[in-house]
């Protein structure tokens, strides 16, 4: 039997495959990957781990242990063959669904991938519970699902208000992919993960995502924030999120339904992330003026169309994306997660300066091996 998980090769997923493997050596993945070929899919799986493991480590351990599915989220039965979705129905004995797409700005990208694919996977779940029963589906949500909010903390069994405006797509449809979960598995038992704003690796400076980094990094180059210095925001490193993935999905009796990946009431306020910085090395003192938030807004939807030669049109495209996310002054409650992993995740004033200097110094890109020759 074998834990079925969408998304292994994206950013998150590499962590929950990497976290499986190191805490549950004797666990079987059934890893669904967009390809054509089984080798198309093994480089894949390879380009999404690496940045985990040397390949000796992903030839000898990795591929031994993983069973590879070539499909697609958004195909019908999830793009597998016959053959192979009968295998994977028999074979399959939890989900983990982190697959999604996080394009804020496409409702028609969320709605086929948040919504479309994964009514798929529920289908999938529900003939495997039909044959043999299922042990666990876990969802890998996002506390975006609390819609708008301003200056709260929000508890984990308390994060979805339906009378509440969404800010986005990719927050709308994963509420409802939510929604989906609790209506059609009501037999079998299940488990919503929701993390907050994702960023970086506490152990490590490299990181293969730069979405959320780039706008990190285009704040942290101004000498003027549109943002109130008290307000906190909510950041977890990477390979904690993995961590409570991995571990809440493979305990036997998870004590909640909810967990926030988050922070917490540990969020560190925008004037504690500066001075943290400062003590690192980076020559930074904004001043923090939050009235100038309407006007940062307009400001970084023109600057989205100067020349790609300046260099800040695609800062400040990132930054008209998660503008709502940074000035809500919202955090997260994390109990329910302290509960099951004994500890809190690691600050980002501790690694935040790391970062920004591997981003930037390497123009934010991860220096990708190939896939070795005879390998």
């Amino acid at each position: 039997m074998a834990v079925f998980i969408t998304g292994s090769t994206g950013y998150l997923g590499s962590y929950v495959v990497a976290r499986l493997l190191e805490d549950h050596p004797e666990a079987r993945l059934a890893l669904l990957v967009r390809a054509t070929s089984p080798e198309e899919a093994k480089q894949r799986l390879w380009h999404s781990l690496q940045l985990h493991m040397g390949f000796e480590q992903f030839r000898d351990q990795v591929l031994p242990a993983c069973e590879l599915y070539l499909g697609d989220l958004t195909e019908p039965e999830l793009g597998l063959d016959r053959t192979a979705h009968d295998r994977l129905v028999k074979r399959m004995e939890s989900v983990i669904h982190v697959a999604a797409s996080l394009n804020r700005k496409s409702a028609k990208a969320c709605f086929n991938v948040n919504l479309r694919g994964t009514l798929s996977v529920i289908k999938l779940a529900l003939q495997a519970e039909q044959h043999h029963g299922l042990r666990r589906f876990t969802d890998v949500s996002t506390n975006a699902v609390a819609g708008v909010r301003s200056h709260e903390l929000v508890l984990e069994d308390q994060t979805i208000d339906w009378d509440r405006s969404d800010y986005d797509p990719y927050a709308r449809t994963k509420k409802f992919a939510e929604h989906m979960i609790h209506e059609l598995l009501p037999d079998v038992p299940r488990t919503v993960l929701r993390p907050s704003t994702v960023m970086g690796d506490s152990r490590f400076p490299e990181t293969t995502q730069f979405d959320m980094v780039r706008a990190f990094c285009f704040l942290a180059q101004l000498p003027v924030l549109p943002f109130s210095e008290d307000w906190r925001m909510d950041i977890v490193p990477a390979d904690w999120v993995g961590e409570a993935i991995a571990t809440i999905h493979m305990t036997d009796q998870p004590k909640h339904l909810e967990y926030g990946l988050c922070a917490g009431t540990g969020s560190p306020t925008y004037r504690e992330i500066a001075v943290a910085m400062q003590a690192q090395g980076h020559p930074w003192s904004p001043r923090f003026m939050p009235w100038l938030n309407r006007s940062f807004g307009l400001t970084a939807e023109a600057l989205m169309s100067t020349p790609r030669s300046w260099g800040v049109a695609p800062g400040a495209s990132v930054m008209k994306v998660f503008m709502p996310y940074l000035t809500h002054d919202t955090v997260f409650d994390n109990r329910h997660t302290l509960e099951e992993l004994g500890e809190p995740p690691t600050p980002f004033l501790r690694y935040a300066y790391d970062l920004l200097r591997f981003a930037v110094d390497g123009d934010f890109t991860y220096p990708y091996l190939p896939w070795p020759e005879g390998g």
